[in-house]
């Protein structure tokens, strides 16, 4: 089934190895295409922002729900794995009509960079890791991981919610609505509000398996030969500066630019600074002539 709505674009059930993820498409017919691949616990709704914009510069823009998040099917019996989330990602950027510019953050980034570092060819024109690296500090995505096993219970309603993520993102100036809160939330048989994402993913092999993917991540950024625009936040407790100069020597032709008022949360945190560094970007790649410094500082 495809939904076709002017505001938010194509929305379409797309079918993978063994289930169905849900993919949405602004502007069709942009000339450069990207796609958006969101952090482990997050859902599309991530790229809102970004994806309107630049799919109103003239983009075409694909957001999808990875597997076990959001709108797309979950994994029977809750055996998730990364590679798994690879190869959704691979299949989707292989239906695209050409090789598209991935921007992802968090998980999503990571899944990127092992794609481009082992498939040949790439299945992608170029990478915008949002706030990633291979290396990354424990502390932050412990909180992170802390914060979505908080509420095995789930919420007596969406004002709860709202306050809970308010505390857990007090950077964040306005507090999500309900109608903002919708898509992340399922109500249960007891009438109670839970995460979208399935519990599983927290029980399983994913949460655990990412401090094991590291060597394997540190090989494939090494294998990098793509274009890399790296954008992270100032603010983040999950990339550090240290972080971010081992990225550099790993993938020397990788651009870096620093976004002063951001956490890891960078899309969020700072989106209007965040589109216009993708946009800049994009149009870059097809006027490569002034490239950018890398380690600039915008604001």
């Amino acid at each position: 089934m495809v939904v076709d709505n002017a505001a938010n674009g194509n929305t379409a059930r797309f079918r993978v190895a063994d289930l169905d993820l849900v993919v949405q498409t602004r502007n069709p017919a942009g000339s450069s295409c990207l796609l958006f691949a969101h952090g482990f616990g997050q859902t599309r709704g991530a790229w809102t922002g970004a994806a309107s914009a630049l799919a109103s510069a003239g983009c075409r823009c694909v957001t999808y729900d990875a597997r076990g998040h959001g709108e797309s099917d979950r994994v029977p019996g809750g055996d998730y794995h990364m590679d798994q989330f690879a190869d959704d990602m691979l299949r989707v950027a292989a239906a695209q009509p050409q090789p598209p510019v991935l921007v992802g953050a968090s998980m999503g980034g990571l899944l990127g960079m092992v794609i481009a570092g082992e498939v040949r060819p790439a299945p992608f024109r170029a990478l915008v890791m949002v706030d990633i690296t291979p290396r990354w500090e424990t502390a932050g995505v412990e909180r992170i991981l802390g914060f979505m096993q908080a509420h095995p219970d789930g919420f007596a309603d969406y004002a709860e919610a709202a306050e809970q993520i308010a505390a857990y993102l007090p950077q964040r100036r306005e507090r999500k609505s309900e109608q903002q809160l919708r898509p992340l939330l399922r109500e249960g048989r007891d009438g109670r509000l839970r995460w979208h994402w399935d519990p599983a993913l927290l029980a399983g092999g994913v949460a655990g398996e990412s401090e094991r993917y590291q060597p394997r991540l540190l090989a494939a950024a090494a294998k990098i030969e793509l274009p890399v625009l790296l954008l992270s936040g100032a603010r983040s407790d999950v990339v550090s500066r240290a972080n971010v100069d081992e990225f550099l020597r790993l993938v020397p032709q990788a651009q870096h630019i620093e976004l002063p008022q951001a956490t890891h949360m960078l899309a969020g945190d700072a989106n209007d600074a965040f589109t216009r560094e993708v946009i800049d970007y994009v149009q870059g790649l097809d006027s490569p002539a002034m490239p950018r410094p890398t380690g600039a500082v915008q604001s």
